[in-house]
C-alpha cells in the first residue's frame, strides 16, 4: 500500500507536465479532459477530472476538482479514489532537472478504498510492474507539506475490515535523506485518535524496513508513546510508555469496545515497558513497571494478540489490591451489598499469570505472602493458591470465579493456624469468636451481587479451634444460675457443617472448657446474616454428681443476637429422671385406686384401659356361660 501511494506521486509528474504543456496549447475547458486521458493511460484505470487550473511560477502546480479514479473490475462499482479537490505544487527548477520537490500536496474530502480478494489481487496494483511483479522503483521525491482534510480510508482485505473516518493529516518531509514529521487526527472506531510522529528515514520505511520512530498516540482515555525501531510489517521494538486515565475509552478508540476493567486492575494505567512486537502478532513485555490505582507492579509477559489476547505472565509486587474484583461495600449491619458485580473483564483475555506478592487484599480480606497461579479460560478464572499466608496462619487450595453464564464463585480450601476473630470480622462481620483454627471448606455460590451469592451458597466443611474465647457469653456463670454477659474461655472446639441455600447447619459442636464441656446445634443464615443456635454447657459434678445442663438460646442478627436460657429445654435435659419417677408414682396410685374400687388388677406393663377392657371381657364371658347352663 505504501508503494502504491508513492507511485501515485510519480504519476503526478505526468499530470503536471501535461497540464503545463496544455496551458499553452488548449483552452481551459479542454484541459481537464486531456489530463484525464493521460492519467487513464498511465494508471490503467479510468480517471476523470472536473475543472483544472495550473500555475507556473513561483510554484509549478495543478489544481483539479472532482477527482475520480475507477476501481478494479473485480472490486465493485465504487471508485477506488475520489476527492472534492486535489492540488499539487512542485519546484519548477527541480522539475526541469528530473527531481520532484513537492512544495505542497493538498486533498479535500478524499475517499480511498483499498481492497484485496482471497486470490491476493489488490485494487491498488496500478499500471505496469517491474519484472519481479512488484511496482517499479520509488520516484525521487521530497515533500515540503502534504495536507489532507476530511478524508476517509476504507481497508477491506481477507481478515481485516477497517474504515478511518474524519481523517486530517499533515506530513512534512523537506529533506529526502532526513526525517519526516507527521501529525494526524482520525476516527477508526469509537472516538478520535491524534497521532504525532517523527520518522527518521521514510525511504527505508517505505521500502519495508524498520527505522527509528518517535510516536505519540492520543486517545480520549489518555496517551500511548513509543520510541524505537518500527516497520510497516507491522513490527516494533523499543520503549512503550502509557498514561491512561480511562482504559475503557482508550480501548474503544482502538477498536476494543466494552473493555471494563476493575478499579486498581487496569481501569487507569501508567508506566513503561520494553516491548517487541513481531509480524505474527506476538507481543513481548520486559521490565514493565506499571501503576493502576494503588497497585504498582513489575511484569514480564508474552502475549498473543491474534484473536482474543492470550497472556503468559509473571507478576511481582510488594502489595496487590484485588478489591476491584468484588463489590466495594464492606460487611455492615445493613446486610450484604446488592450492588451488581461487573466480572466482564474475565472475558477480555485468556492465559496464565503467576502472582508473587508480600501483601494481598481480596475485598475485606487481607493476606501477606502470596504465591498463586491464575488461569483464565473463556471467562473462568481459577486461582491455584500455592501459598497464602494471613491471619497468623496459612491457606491453600483453589478459588474459582466463573462468568461464562452468569457469575459464580467456588472454592476448595484448607487452612491451618488461622486466627478466628480477625478473619470472621473481615469476612462476615462476626467479632465474638477468637482462637487459632484448622479445617477445610468447600463452597459454591452464584449471583450478580454479594447478597445473591451469599444467599445461594452451598457446601460443607469442618473445623478444629482452640484454645479460644467466646465474647459476650460466660458459660460458667450460666451454670451458676446467672445469665450475665461475660467471656467463655475454651480449650478446644470441633464441629462439622453443611451449607444449603445460604444457610449453614451444624449439630455436633463440642466445646471443652477447663471445668465443663458444651455442645451445640443450630443454623446460621449466611444470606440474612442471622443465627438461631442452641449452646448447652454441662457440668458432670453439679447436683451431687447427677450433672447439670443449662441450654442457652442464641438468636437474632449477627451484630447483636439475643442470649437467653431455654427453660423448657433445661427442664427436659436436667429433670428427665425426676419426671419419670413422678409419672411412675402417679401411675401406681391410679392403679391402686382402680383395684380398690373396681376390683381390677393392673399387671406390669399393662395400661389401665387394657386392664378395664380385660375385666369387662371376663365378666361378659361369665354371664354368657350362666345363660347357657340354665
Amino acid at each position: 500500500m505504501v508503494k502504491w501511494i508513492w507511485r501515485l506521486l510519480g504519476f503526478v509528474a505526468v499530470l503536471i507536465v501535461v497540464a503545463v504543456g496544455g496551458l499553452f496549447l488548449l483552452p481551459k475547458d479542454r484541459l481537464g479532459a486531456v489530463v484525464s486521458d493521460q492519467l487513464t493511460s498511465q494508471l490503467g484505470r479510468d480517471v476523470s477530472l472536473g475543472a483544472v487550473s495550473v500555475s507556473v511560477w513561483p510554484v509549478l502546480g495543478v489544481d483539479a476538482r472532482d477527482v475520480r479514479i475507477a476501481n478494479a473490475d473485480w472490486a465493485g462499482d465504487q471508485p477506488m479514489f475520489t476527492a472534492q479537490r486535489a492540488a499539487f505544487g512542485v519546484d519548477p527548477v527541480d522539475a526541469l532537472q528530473g527531481r520532484l520537490t513537492f512544495r505542497s500536496i493538498e486533498a479535500e474530502a478524499p475517499q480511498v478504498r483499498l481492497q484485496q480478494n482471497a486470490d491476493g489481487q489488490a485494487n491498488w496494483q496500478l499500471g505496469g510492474t517491474s519484472g519481479d511483479g512488484e511496482p517499479g522503483a520509488l520516484p525521487v521525491v521530497t515533500l515540503d507539506r502534504l495536507q489532507i482534510t476530511g478524508g476517509t480510508l476504507s481497508i477491506d482485505t481477507p481478515g481485516q475490515s477497517l474504515t478511518l473516518r474524519d481523517a486530517d493529516l499533515t506530513l512534512r518531509w523537506p529533506n529526502r535523506a532526513g526525517p519526516a514529521q507527521l501529525t494526524a487526527r482520525v476516527t477508526p472506531y469509537d472516538g478520535p485518535l491524534a497521532i504525532d510522529a517523527t520518522i527518521s528515514n521514510p525511504r527505508t520505511l517505505m521500502a519495508g524496513g524498520a527505522v527509528p520512530v518517535e510516536l505519540t498516540l492520543s486517545t480520549p482515555g489518555g496517551e500511548i508513546r513509543f520510541s524505537g525501531p518500527a516497520g510497516t510489517a507491522p513490527e516494533a521494538q523499543g520503549t512503550l510508555t502509557l498514561d491512561l486515565s480511562n482504559t475503557t475509552s482508550a480501548a474503544a478508540a482502538l477498536g476494543q469496545p466494552g473493555l471494563a476493567l476493575p478499579a486498581g486492575l487496569g481501569q487507569t494505567l501508567a508506566g513503561s515497558a520494553q516491548i517487541t512486537y513481531t509480524r505474527d502478532a506476538q507481543l513481548a513485555l520486559r521490565e514493565a513497571a506499571l501503576t493502576s490505582g494503588s497497585n504498582t507492579l513489575a511484569l514480564n509477559a508474552d502475549i498473543t494478540l491474534s484473536g482474543k489476547p492470550f497472556v503468559n505472565a509473571v507478576l511481582q509486587t510488594d502489595a496487590l489490591d484485588l478489591s476491584g474484583l468484588s463489590s466495594s461495600d464492606t460487611p455492615s449491619t445493613q446486610g450484604w451489598s446488592t450492588t451488581p458485580i461487573d466480572a466482564s473483564a474475565l472475558s477480555s483475555i485468556n492465559g496464565t499469570i503467576a502472582l508473587l506478592t508480600d501483601a494481598l487484599t481480596l475485598g475485606p480480606l487481607s493476606f501477606t505472602t502470596t504465591r498463586a497461579l491464575l488461569t483464565i479460560d473463556n471467562a473462568r478464572a481459577v486461582f491455584d493458591l500455592r501459598q497464602l499466608s494471613g491471619y497468623d496462619g496459612t491457606l491453600s487450595g483453589e478459588f474459582v470465579l466463573n462468568n461464562r453464564s452468569g457469575l459464580s464463585v467456588g472454592g476448595d480450601l484448607a487452612f491451618g493456624g488461622i486466627e478466628l476473630q480477625p478473619l470472621l470480622t473481615d469476612a462476615i462481620g462476626i467479632e465474638r469468636l477468637s482462637g487459632p483454627t484448622d479445617g477445610r471448606l468447600q463452597f459454591l455460590g452464584s449471583g450478580q451481587s454479594m447478597a445473591a451469592i451469599m444467599a445461594s451458597l452451598s457446601g460443607d466443611g469442618l473445623l478444629r479451634a482452640g484454645p479460644g474465647v467466646i465474647a459476650g457469653l460466660d458459660l460458667d456463670q450460666i451454670l451458676a444460675g446467672s445469665s450475665q454477659s461475660g467471656t467463655t474461655i475454651f480449650d478446644q472446639a470441633t464441629a462439622s457443617f453443611t451449607i444449603a441455600k445460604g444457610v449453614l447447619r451444624n449439630d455436633d459442636l463440642l466445646l471443652r472448657l477447663p471445668r465443663i464441656q458444651a455442645s451445640g446445634e443450630g443454623r446460621i443464615d449466611l444470606g440474612q446474616r442471622s443465627l438461631d443456635y442452641l449452646l448447652t454447657p454441662f457440668s458432670t459434678t453439679a447436683r451431687g454428681g447427677q450433672g447439670l445442663a443449662v441450654p442457652v438460646r442464641i438468636k437474632g442478627p449477627w451484630s447483636g443476637p439475643g442470649i437467653t436460657i431455654d427453660a423448657a429445654e433445661a427442664l427436659n435435659q436436667n429433670f428427665a429422671r425426676e419426671r419419670e419417677a413422678l409419672e411412675t408414682e402417679a401411675r401406681d396410685r391410679v392403679n391402686t385406686a382402680i383395684s380398690d374400687r373396681l376390683g381390677v388388677t393392673v399387671e406390669e406393663g399393662q395400661s389401665v384401659e387394657d386392664a378395664l377392657q380385660q375385666k369387662l371381657a371376663d365378666e361378659a364371658q361369665k354371664g354368657l356361660q350362666n345363660l347357657l347352663n340354665r
